[in-house]
Order: C-alpha cells, then sequence, then structure tokens
C-alpha cells in the first residue's frame, strides 16, 4: 500500500506492492526506458510515478498477455498520445473528455491490479 508522505520507495518496497520479484523490476529496468529509479548511494528509489507505470506494465505482460516488446511499444504509443494532446494545447470539451477517459480506464487497470 502507498503511503501518502512518501516521494521515494526502495526495491524491496515496490516488489511488496507490485507483487513481483525484485530481479524482475531490474530486468524491466533495462527493457523499458520509462522506469527510471533515481540511484542514492546504491540504492535504487522509485517514484510514484515509477509504480505506476510498473503496474501498468505488469497488467500488459501478466493480463493482457504482450510481450516485452508490445508492452514497450503500447507504452510509447500512450506517452505520445499524452505529449501530443499537451504539446497541441487542446483545450476543447472534446479533448478535456478524452483526457478524463483515458484517466479513468487507466485507473481501473491500476484498482484491478491492485484488487488481484
Amino acid at each position: 500500500m502507498l503511503k501518502k508522505d512518501r516521494k521515494y520507495y526502495r526495491i524491496g518496497e515496490v516488489s511488496r506492492i507490485v507483487g513481483v520479484e525484485s530481479h524482475v523490476l531490474r530486468f524491466w529496468e533495462k527493457e523499458f526506458k520509462q522506469i527510471r529509479p533515481r540511484r542514492v548511494s546504491g540504492q535504487r528509489l522509485y517514484r510514484k510515478q515509477d509504480l505506476e507505470t510498473i503496474q501498468l506494465i505488469k497488467q500488459l505482460l501478466y493480463n493482457e498477455g504482450f510481450t516485452i516488446a508490445g508492452a514497450r511499444k503500447q507504452l510509447e504509443s500512450l506517452q505520445r498520445s499524452r505529449q501530443a494532446r499537451v504539446g497541441s494545447g487542446q483545450t476543447g470539451a472534446d479533448s478535456k473528455c478524452q483526457i478524463l477517459e483515458e484517466i479513468r480506464r487507466e485507473l481501473s487497470e491500476i484498482r484491478q491490479i491492485l484488487l488481484s
């Protein structure tokens, strides 16, 4: 469970929260450029954003059956679509609805991961 006042989590804590072994997290760091923990005195320190990304990767790999390459492409596609919306400065009601719908979908996926 995430603690609200924490900015960083160690690899063991992330392992318990997400439900994968530490060596899997280290492997995913090599495979997915979106995961970049901070390193302080040899310790990997993950942000909440990293945890969300890791949970999404786990969802794609374990529940949706993506390969590593497929999950990587899916994450890159999501990242590009977010950047395109932000970069284009879309502020209309349609784009806000799309953003909210994507957030709802991602939160639902994260909820499923946490409940499983």
